[in-house]
Parts: C-alpha cells; sequence; structure tokens
C-alpha cells in the first residue's frame, strides 16, 4: 500500500466517523426536544389554564349620584283683576317675556272712564267757577258789613241824642248783626274752597279715585319673567280672585330632582352638579345644590334637592326634564375597583376574587367611595394585585393570570 492510498483510506473512516457522529447527535438532540416539550405542557397542566384578570393600580375617582328631575323657577306670580269687568284685548301669550309695567291685558273702561270725567268736571268747576264766587261774595259781604257797621254808629250816636227812636237804632243793630254772619258765613265759604282746603282735597281724591278704578282696567306686570299660562281670552267676564294669568319671576333658576334617600349620606350643600336637559343633551350645563329637604317622601323614598342653575341657559324652560350628575366626593389616588367585580358586599365591606400564588383566592375588602362605575377599596388590595374577570373560574382552582386593559 502506497502513501496516497493510505490516506484515503484514512479519509474515508474519518468522514463515515463524522456521520455516524453526527447522526447520534441528532437523535439525542430530539429526545431532548421532546422531553422538553412534554416537560412545558406538564408544567402548563399543572399550573392550570389561564384567566384574564385586571392589574390593580391607583388611579382618580369621582363619586356622583344620578338622578332625574324638572325645572322650576324660584317664584310665580299669578295675575289677576282687582275689578269686576270684560276683556277688550289680551296683549300677550304664553313663552312672551315680560318686565314690570308691560301691558297684560285691557279691561272695558267705559263707566270708569265716564267717572274720571266727572271727576275732573267737578274739580274744574271748583277751581274755575265756585271758588271765583266765594271770593267775591265774600268781598260784597265786607264791603256791606263796613257800610252796616257805619249805619250803626250814626244810629247809635242818633238815639244817644235821642233823635231818632229806639225801634230805629234796635233795627240798624240788627242789621249789623246779619251782616257780620253773612260775612262769616262767605268767609267760611271762601276758606273751604281754598287751595289745598278740605273742598278741593275732597275732588281731588274723588278724581284719584277715579283714575285708579280706570287704571285697573290696564292689567300690567309687576315682575320680570316669563308668560306660563293664560287663562283668559277677549269677552270673558273677570272678577276678583280669579285667575288670569301666571308669570314665572326671573331670578336663579332651579332644578328640583327626587334624589334615593341611600343617597342622603353623600349629599351636601354646594356640590356642583353637571346637567343635561332631555331636549338639548348636547348642552350640558353646571349647577350646585342650594337646597336638601328636611323631610323624606315615604312613597317614593326619595328626599328632594333642588339645585341652583346662575345664569340658566336660555334653552331652559318650566318643568323641562333634567338629569344631573352630581358629584359627591373625589379621590385624587385610589385603588379602585369596578363594581361587576365585587363578589359580595354589605356595609362597607365586600369580596374580590383574586390570583395569588397561582390560585383563586377570595379576598375580603374594605369599601370606600362608591362611584357610578367603580368603588373605592382601603383595606384588603395593594398596587399589582391581580383581579380575576372571568366568571367561568372556581375558588382555589389553580390558574395562570393574564392581565387585559
Amino acid at each position: 500500500m502506497n502513501i496516497l492510498t493510505f490516506f484515503d483510506s484514512l479519509k474515508r473512516s474519518i468522514v463515515q466517523g463524522l456521520q455516524t457522529v453526527k447522526h447520534l447527535n441528532r437523535k439525542r438532540l430530539a429526545i431532548g426536544i421532546g422531553t422538553l416539550f412534554v416537560l412545558i405542557i406538564a408544567w402548563r397542566v399543572w399550573q392550570g389554564p389561564s384567566v384574564d384578570t385586571y392589574r390593580v393600580v391607583e388611579q382618580p375617582l369621582i363619586q356622583n349620584v344620578v338622578a332625574t328631575g324638572r325645572v322650576i323657577s324660584t317664584s310665580r306670580a299669578q295675575i289677576g283683576a282687582e275689578i269686576t269687568g270684560v276683556v277688550l284685548e289680551r296683549h300677550i301669550t304664553e313663552g312672551d317675556r315680560v318686565n314690570p309695567g308691560d301691558l297684560l291685558i285691557t279691561l272695558r273702561d267705559d263707566d270708569l272712564a265716564a267717572r274720571v270725567r266727572e271727576a275732573e268736571a267737578a274739580l274744574e268747576q271748583l277751581r274755575s267757577s265756585r271758588r271765583p264766587q266765594a271770593m267775591a261774595a265774600l268781598k260784597q259781604s265786607q264791603a256791606q258789613l263796613e257800610q252796616t257797621i257805619r249805619e250803626a254808629k250814626r244810629r247809635r250816636d242818633l238815639y244817644q241824642t235821642e233823635s231818632i227812636s229806639k225801634e230805629i237804632y234796635e233795627k240798624a243793630e240788627q242789621a249789623l248783626t246779619l251782616a257780620q254772619a253773612s260775612e262769616e258765613q262767605s268767609k267760611l265759604l271762601t276758606d273751604s274752597l281754598a287751595p289745598g282746603a278740605s273742598e278741593e282735597l275732597i275732588l281731588v281724591e274723588r278724581l284719584n279715585a277715579a283714575q285708579a278704578a280706570l287704571a285697573r282696567t290696564q292689567i300690567k306686570s309687576q315682575v320680570s319673567g316669563i308668560v306660563l299660562t293664560r287663562n283668559v281670552v277677549p269677552g270673558d267676564i273677570v272678577q276678583p280672585g280669579r285667575l288670569l294669568l301666571e308669570i314665572a319671576k326671573e331670578g336663579s333658576t332651579e332644578i328640583l330632582i327626587p334624589v334615593d334617600e341611600r343617597n342622603l349620606g353623600v349629599l351636601a350643600l354646594g356640590q356642583p352638579a353637571r346637567c343635561i336637559a332631555d331636549a338639548y343633551p348636547s348642552q350640558p350645563f353646571n349647577a350646585q345644590i342650594n337646597f336638601i329637604a328636611p323631610t323624606i317622601d315615604p312613597q317614593r323614598g326619595t328626599v328632594d334637592v333642588r339645585l341652583t342653575v346662575d345664569p340658566p341657559p336660555d334653552f331652559l324652560r318650566q318643568d323641562m326634564t333634567v338629569t344631573a350628575t352630581i358629584q359627591t366626593n373625589q379621590r385624587d389616588k385610589a385603588i379602585t375597583v369596578s363594581n361587576d367585580l365585587i363578589k359580595e358586599s354589605k356595609d362597607d365591606m365586600g369580596l374580590i376574587w383574586l390570583v395569588r400564588d397561582g390560585r383563586v383566592t377570595a379576598q375580603p375588602v374594605k369599601l370606600g367611595l362608591r362611584g357610578l362605575s367603580a368603588t373605592e377599596i382601603t383595606d384588603g388590595l395593594k398596587p399589582g394585585d391581580h383581579i380575576v374577570l372571568s366568571s367561568t373560574v372556581k375558588l382555589g382552582e389553580r390558574v395562570r393570570s393574564r392581565d387585559v386593559d
């Protein structure tokens, strides 16, 4: 065997040996991988099924109370007539906005207008006729008295000298007495007809009364607000005491909402609310609690709460339906759990299912603020705990948690 043959034989032996080793390594590798796969499957089976869980974190929490009520005005003005009359005109209708002094209803005023004219004529007669006549009569009676005084003095002197008889003297004295009485009467009449005296005051008051009665035929608004109802049309006969119109006074508009009495403990004056009118769902507005009724409605089990809306939106109307979300409390950072994840709750305690040490565990927790969708947990949970979301698992079952948002 030469050297070349030797090396070829050696080469073939080496290649065959390498191929044999390679074949053996592949078998071992396949066996190892298979064994590992079996172990992984066994480990997964031992761990249990995968379940969705929620990883506990701290986050803000707002506690709200939601209730539905209606818009009310702070007060209403009921308008009626002060006199009996027939409606001549109605100048407003429902929904109209009125201000103080605006004319609402006109009553027929023929008789009352005639009384005003009569009172005006009597007052004018006093000032332009009776008063000047009385003053002229007073001057005349004064002149006549002066003449009578002189005549009586002359006759008294003549009587003392026995130039005239006693009868003539007595007639002169009698004439003086009558002249004095006439002058006094004229003076009294003039004084009673003087400006600002009793006669003029009586006629002025009579005119004022007639004008006031006439003014009552013009029924005007005394307040600013919106007309809610009107119960009269032209031709109706109205009497004192009959309600003709109702006006919602302008001011702080309020929302009256009945709240379940179970929420009474979390309500307080001044709490803010976000309101939405059913007719305008895209235009929310703010309000605030300004009154909580001191009593409970035993039939409904509710407490009346009033919210102030200031300034009120233009679209709000009396008795409009409004849903109010009242913010009763809040936490900037809190451990919160969705309400539907609390399995049991009584008073301030609850029960939540967690995944701990690979098993489903019932964890007692203490409840804090309760919101519409979430509740604060004040004790029993910590950030990083895994709450079971699945409803198909059982307590004590071995599971693997899979956190979901």
